[in-house]
């Protein structure tokens, strides 16, 4: 009878040792997988996701000769003091968004060619962010002329030629903010000739044919929402802070029209060769850094040339060139990872399709496969948040943050080429409309083939850099800090 009782007692010794080895490991398990969560998402105020009124410009750009501030075209940072000419309009904009990127798109349709990538083996300007379709988001001040006369351009990764309004506007010029450059007053001013080798060659550089009026060359730019701007080839000094670029090539526009309000006009910084990082390769050595600002009401900088150290921080990846539209910068995509976890995507779906990186797109696109693995893992993480229909048609997982004072985003990676991971800054994950409308600031492409997208929204806070003689792309983040 003792022995029972012993193994009795044994026995419910043995289920409760158990018992407890059970409920210990399923403790550890779920620290360790709320510690997880917590290192893998950004917790933040609601009400900092909503941009403010007040300009903070408190950046400053690498402690170089020619850096530029950057500014949200949009912002306080642009507008205060001035004519509000400026109104942000999320569906509006957000439609011209999709305008640019639709033509883009039919850039690289597949008769072209121009999906297919290959390998090609310190002025700082402050950033400003202001959106028209064709010029890009960010803004930054030169100088232009002898005397100088300041003019706020938008800088564009994915344009070469720069242009500024001129007078006597032949045509037509719309308002904007600064007084309209006037040649007429410039001692360094001079029209590019025609019929001459060097307009067929600028000409060239645009896919055009030579075009003369009064023994001048012409040029022509038309954008995708039928916005165009047309003048004079042009040799002027431009000026970048204390730099100077003499017989600089640019377009002197005498009739401007459509969706451009506010600004000057464009900063070329794509690669073909009446870009600014061509024509002042000289002095910048094709090289060029910026970071873009995290809110409209913050600044970032834009910087040329490459100064006397490069931080140990950047992580580069191969620049890819495209075949036929080679002004645009390549990345080799590989992968995407939500709140830790790297997504089971295929680096086919990347590869078909190709990855250029654009300062004037403003949501990044994705092949389908990778946006539907990637929005999938995000609703899950997001599960506590109640979903709404978005009033974008970009748009396809939206919340409704109004009865939340803290949110908890999960954290979006993506994976290049050259074992090199980005993490994208928290306030380039969620697009807000409104408080009542925050959404995943990634849309899917409509075809496998078209080419991927990293647009302005994902570059916040980062510092990219742009190395074109090392054939190299640059991030590090907190890079505006």
């Amino acid at each position: 009878m003792a022995t029972r009782f012993s193994s009795f007692v044994r026995c419910i010794l043995y289920i409760y040792s158990f018992s407890a080895f059970l409920c210990l490991h399923a403790h550890e398990a779920r620290e360790i997988t709320e510690s997880y969560h917590l290192h893998h998402t950004h917790t933040v105020q609601v009400s900092s996701l909503i941009p403010s009124s007040t300009c903070t410009a408190s950046t400053k750009g690498p402690k170089r000769e020619a850096s530029l501030t950057v500014k949200h075209k949009y912002g306080p940072c642009f507008q205060s003091n001035k004519e509000q000419l400026l109104v942000l309009n999320h569906t509006e904009l957000l439609l011209q968004d999709q305008s640019r990127v639709n033509s883009i798109h039919s850039m690289f349709s597949k008769n072209s060619d121009g999906n297919k990538l290959r390998e090609s083996q310190a002025t700082t300007i402050l950033v400003k962010s202001g959106l028209t379709i064709g010029t890009g988001n960010y803004i930054v001040t030169v100088g232009l002329g002898t005397p100088r006369t300041d003019q706020t351009l938008a800088f564009d990764t994915g344009s070469d030629l720069t242009w500024a309004q001129c007078k006597p506007c032949a045509g037509q010029c719309y308002k904007q903010v600064d007084p309209i450059f006037d040649p007429s007053k410039s001692t360094s001013y001079t029209n590019i000739s025609c019929p001459t080798p060097l307009c067929i060659q600028l000409a060239s550089a645009k896919g055009s044919p030579q075009q003369c009026s009064n023994s001048k060359c012409l040029y022509s730019v038309r954008y995708g929402d039928g916005s165009f701007t047309m003048g004079y080839f042009s040799k002027e000094r431009l000026t970048i802070t204390s730099d100077v670029v003499d017989n600089f090539v640019f377009g002197c526009g005498q009739d401007n029209e459509g969706l451009f309000k506010g600004i000057a006009g464009l900063l070329g910084l794509g690669r073909g060769q009446v870009s600014l990082v061509q024509q002042a390769a000289q002095k910048y050595s094709q090289f060029f850094s910026y970071c873009l600002p995290s809110t409209t009401s913050s600044t970032g900088y834009l910087t040329l040339g490459k100064g006397s150290e490069i931080s140990s921080s950047l992580k580069f990846t191969p620049m890819l060139t495209l075949s036929r539209r080679q002004s645009f910068y390549g990345l080799n995509l590989i992968g995407i990872s939500v709140g830790g976890q790297r997504l089971s995507i295929p680096t086919s779906v990347f590869s078909t399709a190709g990855t250029i990186i654009d300062s004037g797109t403003v949501i990044t696109r994705l092949p389908p496969t990778a946006y539907n693995a990637l929005r999938t893992k995000f609703r899950e993480m997001m599960r506590n948040y109640p979903m709404i229909s978005s009033s974008s048609s970009i748009f396809d997982t939206c919340y409704d943050l109004s009865k939340s004072q803290s949110v908890s985003i999960p954290s979006i990676s993506f994976f290049f080429g050259g074992d090199v991971s980005v993490d994208m800054d928290k306030v380039g994950i969620l697009y807000v409309l409104r408080k009542t409308e925050a959404c995943l600031a990634f849309a899917g492409n409509r075809d496998p083939s078209n080419i991927a997208i990293f647009g302005n929204e994902q570059q916040k806070g980062l510092e990219v850099v742009y190395d074109v003689v090392g054939k190299r792309i640059g991030f590090r983040p907190g890079g505006c800090s």
